[in-house]
C-alpha cells in the first residue's frame, strides 16, 4: 500500500516496487491465462467474437483490448472480430434511463452476442451488478465467461468459465494487471492465429 509521503522519489520507487509485485503474482495465473487464450481462439475460428464490459476504468480497459484485436497488436495482419459494450452512449443511456444501470451491458449481450462468443467481464471487486447481469445472461445463451477481477473473485466467481483473479485489494494495481494479462491474451491469441503481412 502506497503511503503518503513528500518525497517524490520514495513515492515514486514505492509505487514502481508495489507494481511490480503485483506482476510477478501473476505467474500462479499461467493455467488460466492459456485457458483464456484458447476460449478466444475458439470463438474467433468458428465465427464468433470477443465482446468486453466493465465500468470506469474498466471500461477503458474494455474498449483498449477490444481495440488491439480489432486493429493490430504485435503485427499487421487481419482483424479479428472484437467489440466493447462500454462505447455506445445511446444504448447506455436508453438502457440505463428506461430498464436501470445494472442492465445496460445484458440487455446488448442479449441482441448482438451469440452461442460460441467469449464475454470478458473486468470488474475489480467481482461484484459490478451490470457485469453480473452479463455473466448470468451470457450463461444462458451458451457464452464463454471470462472474469478479469481482484482477489477472491466476487459474485463473478461462480460465474466465470475461466476466472483471472489477481491477488491484490486496491483498484489501480488490478487495473495494472488487468491490463498485462489482457496484453498477453492478445499476444497468444494474435500469434497462434495469425501471420504478420508482408
Amino acid at each position: 500500500m502506497l503511503t503518503v509521503s513528500t518525497d517524490k522519489t520514495a513515492v515514486i520507487a514505492a509505487y514502481l516496487a508495489e507494481t511490480e509485485q503485483v506482476i510477478r503474482r501473476l505467474a500462479p495465473l499461467s493455467g488460466g491465462i492459456e485457458a483464456a487464450a484458447e476460449a478466444w481462439m475458439t470463438a474467433l475460428r468458428n465465427g464468433g467474437k470477443v465482446i468486453f464490459c466493465g465500468n470506469g476504468g474498466s471500461a477503458a480497459d474494455a474498449q483498449h483490448l477490444a481495440a488491439e484485436l480489432m486493429g493490430r497488436f504485435l503485427f499487421d495482419r487481419d482483424p479479428m472480430a472484437a467489440l466493447s459494450l462500454t462505447v455506445d452512449t445511446s444504448a447506455l443511456t436508453a438502457i440505463g434511463n428506461d430498464y436501470g444501470f445494472e442492465n445496460v451491458f445484458s440487455r446488448q449481450l442479449r441482441g448482438i452476442g451469440r452461442a460460441g462468443d467469449v464475454l470478458v467481464g473486468m470488474s475489480t471487486s467481482g461484484n459490478s451488478a451490470n457485469v453480473v447481469r452479463a455473466f448470468e445472461a451470457a450463461r444462458e445463451m451458451g457464452i464463454v465467461t471470462m472474469g478479469l477481477t481482484g482477489e477472491g473473485g466476487g459474485a463473478m466467481a461462480a460465474l466465470s468459465d475461466v476466472l483471472l483473479a489477481v491477488p491484490h485489494k486496491q483498484t489501480n494495481h488490478i487495473q495494472e494487471a488487468h491490463i498485462t494479462l489482457g496484453h498477453l491474451i492478445c499476444a497468444l491469441v494474435e500469434s497462434a492465429l495469425c501471420s504478420p503481412k508482408r
